[in-house]
């Protein structure tokens, strides 16, 4: 049973560090580690994904109480399967992304900064996000919503640190553009593991 827990929570944990990797919150989080240190970029991003997970879980442990498992696991399959589709057309939020880049980066000192951009990232997180609507079949599948808040909360974080250092050496070469198929391929390949395996996960 441990091992089955620990092979679960690193499965939960790897799927949302990839799936969060090509999001658009992600795009932000790259673009401004080109202007402000990787730590300040990092920090903010853990902290609003803890605020929004913590949210995400609670509405979906609500859904999960009135919605039968199976039909949330469909649904969820469906969204993700329509938000790679959607992706694939062009970026979804890259206007926003440019918009909230640009506000963040006129924000003066340290601090005003990291308050932009946690506030940023979790409207950009809360606002319709894939990784959302995989937290919420995590939630069904699983029914533990602390095992669940902990396991996707490792990967969006490990994310996040990974969007701080990428975005701090490599921000020019990874546009939106070169990002948009990556992340279209990604929410397609879930929304189809999730109709079709979602009950073995």
């Amino acid at each position: 049973m441990a091992d089955m827990t620990i092979a679960s929570f690193a499965t939960i944990a790897a799927t949302l560090f990839v799936a969060e990797l090509t999001d658009k919150d992600a795009l932000l989080l790259l673009a401004i580690s080109t202007k402000v240190r990787i730590r300040l970029a990092f920090a903010a991003g853990a902290t609003a994904f803890a605020v929004t997970t913590a949210i995400i879980i609670a509405a979906g442990s609500l859904i999960v109480a009135v919605v039968p498992v199976s039909w949330v696991r469909a649904a969820g399959g469906v969204v993700m399967l329509a938000y790679g589709l959607w992706e694939a057309r062009g970026l979804m939020g890259e206007k926003e992304v440019e918009r909230q880049e640009s506000r963040i980066a006129r924000s003066g000192s340290p601090w005003k900064a990291f308050f932009a951009l946690v506030a940023s990232l979790a409207l950009l997180d809360l606002a319709g996000d894939a990784t959302e609507v995989l937290t919420v079949v995590l939630v069904a599948n699983y029914g533990s919503p602390l095992f669940v808040f902990a396991s996707v909360y490792v990967g969006l974080s490990s994310a996040a640190a990974a969007e701080a250092i990428l975005g701090s050496r490599l921000g020019k070469l990874l546009t939106p553009r070169r990002l948009q198929f990556g992340s279209a391929a990604i929410f397609i390949l879930l929304g189809l593991f999730i109709i079709f395996f979602g009950s073995l996960w």
